[in-house]
């Protein structure tokens, strides 16, 4: 099943900076071919179920392994089965009715 998820990954216990975490998380995307979007409080990810899920997870394990000892982590799913769309087909829609 196709899905488009928002994932924000919060590294709790490292300070204030949080950027190294993030890039780490978002090399984890890369290497897992996701479609993506970085924002300023998160990612938007688009891909079948489970690869996404799998990259999620993968997200926590690399955030851990370089020094977060607790990660909060807020996930938005959406899915369809009446027709495709992307990312970008969502946002099209919006901004097609704004003018």
């Amino acid at each position: 099943m196709k899905i488009i998820l928002d994932l924000c990954v919060v590294p709790l216990g490292v300070g204030v900076s949080l950027s190294r975490y993030i890039t780490a998380c978002e090399k984890v995307l890369q290497e897992a071919k996701l479609k993506t979007t970085l924002h300023a409080y998160g990612t938007n990810i688009e891909g079948e179920w489970d690869q996404v899920m799998a990259a999620v997870k993968r997200c926590h394990e690399v955030v851990h392994q370089i020094g977060s000892p607790r990660i909060f982590t807020t996930i938005h799913v959406g899915t369809r089965i009446d027709r495709d769309q992307s990312m970008e087909d969502k946002i099209a829609s919006v901004r097609t009715k704004m003018k």
